[in-house]
């Protein structure tokens, strides 16, 4: 197999777990890593002796022949990055959130078209193995046609320690874990045709809302509730645990803390531990999501060597970044939205 030449840009929090995942998958290595922090870029390059180090993008990509680029900054560089990166021809993997805009982010799947690249948005939630063990049973038909879905995730765990930007944003966790959660109600009950959300601010230490809750109507009529919060004391911390609920015409499934997954079908009850692997570098509870790192970068080495789309494609998510546009705005308005007006 041909080893793919990737560069990482972007040295901060979650990129620790990129740069894990990229040693751990076949068919690809990072030469290079850029940051403008020269107190992250020396940190990360120690780490995983990557000697070749940029504080200036385009200098990487003047000085690197790059068969790819993971973009891993925040969302307000993305757009720059990524049609810099279409500009050099080089496929490109971007970190969500996607853009500040759905402008933005549309401009950018037509700067990667227009270039003839690939682009794919780190959009992990879906590649949890639990979360992949939901989609199987409903592709195997054993609950026949989905009509309900809850997907949940309620927590009080702190992130603002490790990430503390996210106590300062007006747009909080819609923007930061509701797009993941969103996205996973798509990736299990398809595309969404209308929104009504409702938010909170509990934590009044913080900007933003830390509590939404979101009724969609899908395409294929289903319905679907995505509840989120980060002001919820359990007895039992569920964090980093996505529950999921789905009802159809000849079963249910139930995902339950613990990673605990039951299917009632056609078949009878079958109760099963979906927990994820507990990789060497990894460490709970991050481990779900750690694991997915890894998922959805072999994907993308996979789909650059048989030339296929990406399942997050850009295009793809531009679905999912309309839904959070779409959340805030019914937020505001307390008026269900339509997606088409945001998608055309």
């Amino acid at each position: 197999m041909v080893e793919l030449r990737g560069a990482l840009i972007g040295c901060g929090f979650f990129a620790v777990n990129q740069m894990h995942a990229w040693r751990d998958i076949a068919g690809a290595t990072i030469v290079a890593i850029c940051d403008r922090d020269p107190d992250r870029l020396r940190i990360v390059g120690d780490q995983f002796d990557i000697t070749r180090r940029y504080s200036d993008a385009m200098a990487l990509f003047d000085g690197e022949n790059l068969d790819f680029v993971d973009i891993a900054t925040t969302a307000p560089s993305h757009r720059a990055l990524v049609e810099m990166a279409a500009q050099h021809r080089v496929p490109t993997i971007c970190q969500k959130p996607f853009a500040p805009t759905l402008a933005d982010a549309k401009a950018m799947v037509k700067a990667c078209s227009d270039a003839g690249v690939p682009l794919m948005v780190h959009e992990n939630f879906r590649w949890q193995s639990p979360i992949q063990a939901v989609r199987a049973v409903l592709d195997s038909n054993e609950i026949g046609t989905p009509f309900f879905g809850r997907i949940s995730f309620r927590s009080a765990f702190d992130v603002f320690s490790g990430q503390p930007y996210l106590a300062t944003g007006k747009r909080f966790i819609i923007e930061d874990l509701g797009i993941h959660i969103l996205d996973t109600a798509r990736f299990l009950l398809g595309d969404v045709s209308t929104i009504t959300t409702r938010t909170a601010r509990i934590n009044p230490a913080i900007a933003g809302e830390d509590v939404a809750t979101m009724l969609m109507d899908h395409a294929n009529g289903a319905t679907s509730v995505v509840d989120c919060s980060y002001a919820t004391t359990l007895a039992v911390e569920p964090f980093p645990e996505t529950l999921i609920e789905i009802d159809g015409s000849d079963g249910t499934i139930r995902l339950a803390q613990g990673y605990r997954l039951t299917a009632t079908g056609k078949s009878g009850t079958a109760v099963s531990d979906v927990s994820p692997p507990l990789l060497p570098w990894a460490s709970r509870p991050w481990h779900n999501i750690q694991e997915s790192v890894v998922a959805i970068q072999q994907h993308w080495v996979d789909c650059l060597a048989k030339g296929t789309e990406p399942a997050t494609s850009g295009a793809d998510n531009v679905k999912t970044f309309a839904l959070v546009e779409a959340a805030y705005a019914g937020a505001a308005s307390r008026e269900p939205v339509q997606l088409d007006t945001l998608l055309r």
